[in-house]
């Protein structure tokens, strides 16, 4: 006991000696519980406090107080962290997915906790620095509430900070001669570095997942190193130990399937009916997909007609035009079934071909009847009679994000709860179903491209969709455990997050830019609501703001970046030029340490 408690002693007078840095990671690399590692951090943070008070009376005062700061500092740090780690929500259920159901299963998942905090993000951006300036210049609300508006997204919800057209154009000023706000530089760029930062997260996740799972996936998730480093120490509990087992176990496994992939053989005359049947379900999924964008064109059509005819405040009005949101969600519900059916008509080789084709195929549908939807708003709805058309397009919206979240939840209720049914009684051959992924990813990219397409017309649509994610996110989790089985083949998904980024940025993100840029540039507001009611353009709301710059000798600098930089074409040639060169370069360097490391292993290998 002595020796114990004197070796003890002596590793916290030695860690105690080190610098912050040095005795986080000495801590991190003891072979110790969590419960442990925490106990010798505390007891190393008391002498390291034990001794700052014992030279206080050699230091000078000020370096005794930066001292005390420090260590507060790391205290407060240590116990962030601890309580970060606790409300790091979902991650025990994210491993007994990945260990029950594989990676495939997993990354869906991963998606869409993602997307839940690219909401979050977006939300307190927009609540920050619009909502809660236009509440301090909001007029009271004279609609009543009736309970549809939750439905129809109309009636009460029109004066709210729910639309654009709640939103003042006036300056915002609490105090005489003080501070003051402008509201529509505010929403300008608000939404501006929103859709910055947004560009800056997919891009950097992009690459990111493109680095760990094409450029070097071994450094990251070889089968050496799960084999043999792979195992926790620090677990204790019999249950985690299990799922421990059960995770790596299922990993192997997807990372062996590749090696043990059988290679299908065909003869010429079927390699022939092969080409034949995929040359016909793509045209049978190309005019499926005509089709629907034709049906939900005149659909559109017939709806503005009908809103125009009626009263605009008429609630019963606004509830029929419910069905516009209603068949698209129906298109964007059933038709994938049909493209489902058709994978399994076309006979690939892996699992993950027929995945990737039922995406292609799905992604066509979705952003085809997005692309129609914002023909009808930005050409129809703009040029109507309606007193705000900005909010019009919103209220779509918010019908399309509701109708799409209730239909995704039947959705896991008829497809996976009634097929379970079904296939344990009625059919048991067909036996329990499995998770769609490529479905259900293709729904969370088709609601985030019309909450970016929205937040011009409705600024907390973010928040109503991270509500319905977080939904979305359990009901899909208690589905998935009770109704469905794991995939039958066991195959290795690593780049499919990265897929799922790639399409979530391209052409979800980058095609709701462009319509945002359309609205911003080229469409003349609504002259009796919004911020920017009586401008030409939302964006001559900058240009009038630089006007006013260019009377102050402080704001020169301003004004000299708007029309060098900003407004110049050169600027933006010259600037996508570099980024072409620094990508290049990148991927020389890449190409470079892959071709040395291939030498490396040949040489180690002879």
């Amino acid at each position: 006991i002595f020796h114990v408690f004197y070796a003890e002693e002596t590793l916290v007078g030695n860690l105690a000696s080190m610098s912050t840095s040095e005795r986080i990671k000495a801590i991190q690399k003891m072979p110790e519980t969590m419960k442990k590692k925490r106990e010798i951090r505390n007891k190393v943070l008391k002498e390291v406090t034990k001794n700052s008070r014992h030279h206080s009376t050699q230091l000078p005062s000020c370096r005794q107080c930066l001292q005390g700061t420090v260590v507060s500092f790391q205290r407060f740090g240590s116990r962030l962290s601890e309580c970060f780690h606790q409300l790091n929500v979902w991650h025990k259920t994210l491993k007994v997915i990945g260990a029950e159901f594989g990676t495939s299963v997993l990354s869906y998942f991963i998606f869409l906790k993602w997307m839940i905090t690219l909401n979050l993000v977006s939300f307190l951006i927009n609540f920050s620095f619009i909502t809660i300036p236009q509440f301090m210049a909001a007029e009271p609300n004279n609609l009543s509430f009736t309970g549809l508006e939750l439905f129809t997204g109309a009636g009460y919800f029109q004066q709210t900070v729910l639309y654009y057209g709640f939103y003042s154009n006036a300056t915002i000023s609490k105090i005489e001669n003080g501070p003051s706000y402008k509201m529509q530089l505010a929403y300008i760029f608000t939404v501006g570095i929103y859709f910055v930062i947004c560009f800056l997260i997919l891009l950097l996740s992009i690459v990111k997942s493109f680095r760990e799972n094409f450029i070097d996936p071994q450094m990251y998730s070889g089968n050496a190193s799960k084999l043999l480093c792979a195992w926790d120490f620090n677990i204790t509990s019999e249950k985690a130990v299990k799922l421990k087992q059960k995770n790596l176990s299922t990993q192997l496994k997807e990372d062996l399937s590749d090696v043990n992939q059988e290679v299908l053989n065909f003869s010429v005359r079927e390699r022939v009916v092969c080409i034949v049947i995929h040359l016909l379900s793509w045209v049978a999924s190309l005019g499926t997909a005509v089709a629907a964008c034709a049906g939900v064109y005149f659909l559109s059509i017939n709806n503005i007609k009908l809103f125009v005819k009626g009263h605009k405040n008429d609630l019963e009005s606004q509830a029929a035009m419910l069905v516009l949101p209603v068949v698209a969600s129906l298109l964007n519900t059933f038709v994938p079934f049909f493209y489902s059916w058709l994978g399994n008509l076309d006979r690939f080789k892996t699992p993950g071909q027929q995945i990737y084709i039922t995406i292609i195929r799905n992604i066509v549908l979705k952003i085809s009847i997005v692309g129609i939807l914002c023909y009808y708003w930005l050409n129809i709805v703009a040029a109507s009679e309606s007193q705000c058309w900005e909010t019009l397009v919103g209220q779509d919206i918010y019908r399309l994000v509701l109708v799409d979240f209730i239909f995704c939840l039947l959705g896991s209720f008829f497809g996976e709860f009634l097929r379970r049914i079904i296939g344990t009684t009625v059919c048991v051959s067909l036996g329990l179903p499995e998770f769609d992924i490529g479905r259900n990813v293709l729904d969370l990219i088709y609601a985030q491209t019309l909450t970016w397409i929205g937040i011009l017309f409705s600024p907390l649509l973010p928040g109503i969709q991270m509500i319905s994610f977080s939904i979305v996110f359990y009901v899909k989790k208690i589905s998935l455990m009770r109704n469905c089985q794991p995939p039958r083949k066991v195959w290795r998904t690593a780049q499919m997050t990265t897929s799922f980024m790639f399409l979530l940025f391209f052409p979800s993100f980058l095609g709701a830019l462009s319509v945002t840029g359309v609205t911003f540039w080229r469409l003349k507001p609504s002259e009796e609501c919004g911020p920017f009611r009586g401008l030409s353009s939302m964006y001559a709301a900058v240009s009038e703001w630089i006007k006013i710059l260019e009377n102050y000798t402080a704001s020169k600098w301003v004004v000299w970046i708007y029309h060098n930089l900003i407004t110049s074409e050169l600027f933006f040639f010259i600037l996508s030029t570099l980024a072409l060169i620094i990508t290049y370069l990148y991927w020389q360097i890449i190409e470079g340490r892959k071709t040395m490391k291939n030498l490396l292993l040949e040489q180690i290998s002879h």
